[in-house]
């Protein structure tokens, strides 16, 4: 009665691939032909079951068993057919790295610890200030002047025990970006200048890894997924760094406290489904928030086949001095974001 009731809700397409199975093959007998009789054409029963499998010496991958727990932790994703049990096993063994822990990467990295990602990396050099407080919510009052991977780390396993978090308190250079990139599956980007901004993209090419982008500056932000070939990377939409000084960070030009939260949160999002392989990432397009006129626009971004980068010709092959590219003579940091104007050479409105 149970199988009639839920088959039709989890495999809705009636051609998909069944196999039944069970301990000695009878009772996955009877519910092959339950599933005919339901209209499923393309079902299979295991001979002898899983007891013949196994004596057979046939390969098992045993399926990772939930703590009581962690039943109770992650039961809403396990009620979702996208997630179940088997995604949140790849959300427990994803190794996600956040850059920055400030104003971006703190609700990323707070929702990616709730969802169950199980190694969530933080690199920054920085310490937690007062006038972090407005937007930045993995840090709290009686933690200023700490170091905020500390801070963060304190946060996200009060949060989630699952989680581990590794912490990289340094400044990420052309030195040591390979060596703190290879150790993850995913890159999400939350820094504050454009050197970092370019050696994250110019890294994560080079290494094969999605690169999940965001930006915020005063009431607005915009998020998207770098990841070529499917689609560009942030040199195809910007070759060339903008003049020193001509862009304000949001520290001299101010950010709304809730705007962080907004584009994190999407930052997370496109994350999670990328570990999961589920959706259609923001690989290609570029949601964009003007908060003021609550407005969201989708943009279509385009592969630049001429790229220094990712293109067919790639002139950019190592990691270079990104502060001399930029004009720049300052250390990196990471926080909130820096961002250019959206460039129409490489960008169209979605309709």
């Amino acid at each position: 009665g149970f199988l009639e009731m839920r088959v039709e809700e989890t495999v809705p397409a009636k051609d998909t691939p069944i196999v039944a199975y069970c301990g000695g093959g009878t009772r996955s007998l009877l519910a092959g032909r339950i599933l005919k009789e339901l209209g499923y054409t393309n079902v299979v029963s295991m001979r002898g079951g899983f007891t013949s499998w196994k004596n057979q010496g046939l390969p098992i991958t045993e399926q990772r068993q939930f703590t009581a727990e962690q039943q109770i932790r992650y039961s809403r994703h396990f009620l979702l057919p996208e997630v179940g049990e088997a995604g949140q096993a790849k959300l427990l063994d994803a190794k996600v790295l956040c850059i920055g822990a400030g104003g971006l990467g703190s609700p990323v990295a707070f929702y990616l610890a709730a969802a169950g990602v199980g190694t969530i990396g933080i690199v920054d050099m920085d310490v937690v200030d007062l006038s972090n407080l407005q937007r930045q919510i993995l840090h709290t009052n009686d933690r200023i002047g700490m170091p905020k991977t500390e801070s963060a780390r304190l946060t996200l396993q009060a949060l989630n025990p699952d989680v581990k978090v590794v912490e990289f308190r340094e400044h990420l250079s052309s030195e040591n970006a390979f060596r703190i990139f290879e150790q993850f599956d995913i890159i999400v980007n939350g820094c504050d200048n454009f050197p970092t901004r370019y050696l994250a993209n110019d890294a994560a090419v080079m290494l094969k890894k999605p690169l999940v982008d965001g930006a915020i500056w005063q009431f607005e932000g915009q998020a998207t997924v770098f990841h070529p070939p499917a689609g560009p990377c942030y040199r195809c939409l910007f070759p060339e760094p903008p003049p020193p000084g001509s862009v304000p960070s949001c520290a001299e030009a101010g950010v709304l406290g809730v705007l962080p939260g907004i584009v994190g949160c999407v930052q997370a999002l496109e994350a999670i489904k990328l570990i999961l392989g589920q959706g259609t990432p923001l690989i290609g397009r570029m949601m964009h928030f003007d908060t003021l006129a609550s407005e969201v626009r989708l943009l279509r971004l385009r592969r630049d086949p001429k790229c220094a980068v990712c293109g067919e010709h790639p002139t950019v092959t190592r990691l270079i001095d990104y502060e001399m590219f930029c004009g720049l003579g300052g250390e990196n940091g990471a926080g909130g974001t820096a961002s250019h104007s959206l460039a129409p050479a490489t960008t169209s409105s979605a309709a």
